[in-house]
């Protein structure tokens, strides 16, 4: 591979302006593709196979009068304090309101709350449910408009009014300054890396240029593949850090060629072909773990999976190939302003100057690896203690802003009618003849269950043949009693179907909240199989050793884990919640254990792959184990560092986002590229292999048969260029510290 690629490399930097002009062309195609295709369709949010989508799909299939995935606002009202809400004059302002909300071309119909009973005991409130034609992100800035305007109108006449539902227009919407932050922040960090403004802004420009083409392919697939609009967000999260990431080593692995007195053409070509190599296998890892989503079998997590591995699959290509392109365009702008005067072919390195930092560090731990060691991970442990507490869950009305109508209507729902109130469970009978009849008999044996405080009458289709009602449980839609509640109903309800000889299914929001969280816990294992067995084959295959892979991915649980109690800590308990913005903590998103092991896993192996690799190619070109554990970290460390910093930026940014989900999901990776790059890769992995020494290398000898020799470290290579190529430079005083 590395010979390969070395020829790739320099074809990119021979032949630079058509390599440039392609990409041009690409990013210019892709964006008149996005601007001219049909507009991206709203989320479609299903769980094949769970009890709630079959629910759903029969309501679809035999009562598409109910607008089973339509939109819905449940519109809170209460008079004024003192008065009653049946007071004449109240409960006319009351039906002035009900009969505008029934108004507008999307509406399916609303429920009028003195005629449905929807009004609280002490006679002070009551709701009206208003029902829409279709999904919440298809509903016309008209019709939201509308719903708007009627509130306050409301408000006006005296009766505090508040609106929950997915009808409901949000204030949480992504600002678009989170990717501008992260890309500012890469500018700094990179510029104070490579002391040129020129190889500061390569890594920069090729990520945005990957990332357009990315974002841009999408859109412009997003009517064909069902793409919706939410699909980018993880495909540009991911696109500019792993876009500026692979950009930035091979420009500095340029930038070290160059030292070494290459041309450069010849250390284009080299970093591309050992460099490079490890581009490509941190990219595969990326993508295994994105790609490995779709065994969790949520149509939206894979799409969001896939998009996003499609867009590491353009940041890898542009690394091999436009980077060497714009290296051939500057060839000596991209290095210090010192070093550009020096003549080509005569090395400028000195091997007698202070060591770097990374150097220092790593004789550090090679002094006192299990000391090391024992500290990061008992850091680790105590910041991955409050995981221990994790609560999943979906994000509901109950953890918006206190500020926000959302909220106040589900406080005062839960207030005047109790907390189930906010969360109903829709129970559907399906049966071939008799369905209304049968549905009775499913509302009476459901007033029987414990927990359960009200039933609605049962409704039937025109054909009979299913019929829905509605069940009020006590707790919460987020609390565990309601969980439980459900899982008891669907455990008994054999009994109720073979009185009833109908099918009873539970479905509604709450419902699919629990299945959806069932749906991620099931898959869990699974997931983590895959894509760490995959991953471990790529690394093995990489390093040629068996325990260098398993400390990776040991290594990388550690941060997980570190990571999920940092969120825990912060979203959940509340703690440092004013810092990060965090205006109700509640239950972490059920998505973001298995999303944070994607993601996390991918990003982890790229500072495994490019700090290891040059380990590995120093150690196979004849150094010591301890002098390639150093060799390693002077020429990696700085940029592994860097790399961190700036995907840290990335994800940080995203912190600032009002969406929750986002916001969340900002955190949660910035801190584990935090722990996994300064705590796993930065102590943990020297530590480990100063302990095991030549043992870290070690393969049997019929699997080394077996395996096939990528040459990720550039042996042959070298064999063919005629020089020792990756040997480290005489170092006395890195020859006289201590290996094992």
């Amino acid at each position: 591979m590395a010979t390969f690629l070395y020829k790739l490399g320099r074809l990119a930097f021979r032949r630079r302006w058509w390599m440039a002009l392609i990409w041009v062309l690409l990013f210019i195609g892709a964006g008149v593709a996005a601007s001219s295709a049909p507009k991206a369709p709203a989320d479609v949010f299903s769980m094949p196979g769970t009890e709630s989508q079959k629910a759903f799909d029969l309501l679809d299939e035999k009562f598409p009068e109910t607008s089973a995935d339509g939109a819905t606002a449940r519109v809170v009202l209460r008079a004024p304090k003192g008065e009653k809400i049946t007071d004449a004059e109240n409960k006319a302002k009351v039906n002035k309101a009900v009969e505008r909300l029934g108004k507008g071309a999307q509406v399916s119909k609303v429920d009028d709350p003195f005629k449905t009973g929807a009004v609280s005991k002490d006679s002070t409130t009551v709701y009206a449910t208003v029902s829409y034609k279709v999904p919440g992100p298809e509903l016309t800035d008209k019709v939201k408009d509308k719903l708007t305007d009627t509130l306050k109108d409301t408000r006006k006449d005296g009766l505090t009014v508040e609106a929950g539902g997915d009808a409901v227009p949000t204030e949480q919407e992504l600002g678009g300054s989170a990717e501008l932050i992260g890309i500012g922040i890469s500018a700094v960090v990179l510029l104070i890396t490579f002391g040129s403004l020129i190889a500061a802004g390569m890594p920069i420009l090729t990520a945005l240029i990957g990332v357009g083409i990315g974002i841009s392919g999408i859109t412009a697939l997003a009517s064909t593949l069902e793409l919706s609009s939410t699909t980018s967000t993880l495909a540009t999260m991911i696109g500019l850090a792993v876009g500026i990431d692979y950009a930035l080593f091979i420009v500095s692995r340029y930038r070290a060629e160059r030292a070494e007195g290459r041309t450069p053409e010849d250390a284009a070509g080299r970093a591309v072909g050992t460099a490079g190599s490890a581009v490509v296998f941190a990219g595969l890892t990326v993508i295994v773990a994105l790609s490995g989503l779709a065994v969790v079998n949520i149509p939206l997590l894979t799409k969001m999976g896939l998009a996003a591995a499609g867009t590491v699959v353009i940041a890898v290509l542009i690394a091999l190939t436009l980077i060497p392109a714009l290296l051939g365009i500057a060839p000596r702008r991209t290095l210090r302003r010192k070093d550009r005067k020096k003549p080509v072919g005569v090395p400028f390195t000195d091997p007698h100057a202070k060591p770097k930092l990374g150097t220092r560090w790593a004789r550090f731990v090679l002094r006192r690896p299990l000391i090391v060691l024992l500290v990061a991970i008992a850091g680790l442990g105590a910041v991955a203690a409050p995981a221990a507490n994790l609560q999943l869950g979906l994000p509901d009305e109950g953890t918006f802003a206190p500020d926000t109508t959302q909220r106040k209507a589900y406080d005062m729902l839960s207030d005047s009618f109790g907390k189930g109130f906010n969360g109903p469970l829709t129970i559907v009978v399906d049966k071939d003849k008799g369905a209304g009849a049968a549905a009775k008999d499913v509302g009476a044996e459901l007033k029987k269950v414990k927990g359960i405080v009200s039933v609605s009458p049962a409704t039937p289709n025109k054909a009979d043949d299913l019929a829905i009602l509605s069940a009020t449980p006590k707790s919460g839609p987020s609390d565990h009693d309601t969980e439980t509640l459900v899982k008891k109903i669907r455990s008994d309800i054999g009994t109720i179907e073979s009185k009833t000889g109908a099918e009873v299914l539970i479905t509604g929001q709450t419902a699919s909240v629990i299945d959806f969280s069932q749906t991620l816990d099931d898959a869990l294992i699974p997931y983590l199989a895959l894509v760490v067995g995959l991953a471990f084959l790529l690394l093995m295959l990489v390093f040629r050793s068996i325990l260098v892979p398993l400390k990776a991915a040991l290594g990388f649980l550690l941060s997980v884990l570190a990571a999920l109690g940092a969120v825990v800590a912060v979203f959940q308990e509340g703690h440092l919640a004013n810092v990060f913005g965090v205006d109700q903590p509640g239950p972490i998103m059920s998505m973001m254990p298995i999303f944070m092991i994607g993601v996390v896993f991918g990003l982890a192996m790229d500072y495994e792959v490019f700090l290891v690799t040059r380990m590995r190619e120093a150690y196979v070109h004849g150094s010591r184990p301890g002098e390639a554990i150093v060799t390693g970290f002077t020429h990696g460390g700085r940029v592994v560092a860097a790399a961190a910093v700036i995907m840290i930026s990335v994800f940080s940014g995203f912190i600032l986002e009002d969406d929750d989900i986002i916001k969340t999901m900002g955190f949660g990776l910035a801190a584990a590229v935090l722990f996994d790059a300064f705590v796993v890769r930065m102590a943990i992995v020297p530590a480990v292999l100063a302990l095991l020494g030549k043992s870290a290398w070690w393969l049997p000898g019929w699997l080394n048969k077996i395996l096939p020799n990528v040459d990720v470290e550039g042996e042959k290579l070298y064999k063919r260029l005629g020089d020792n190529g990756g040997a480290p430079y005489s170092d006395p005083e890195r020859e006289l510290q201590p290996t094992r």
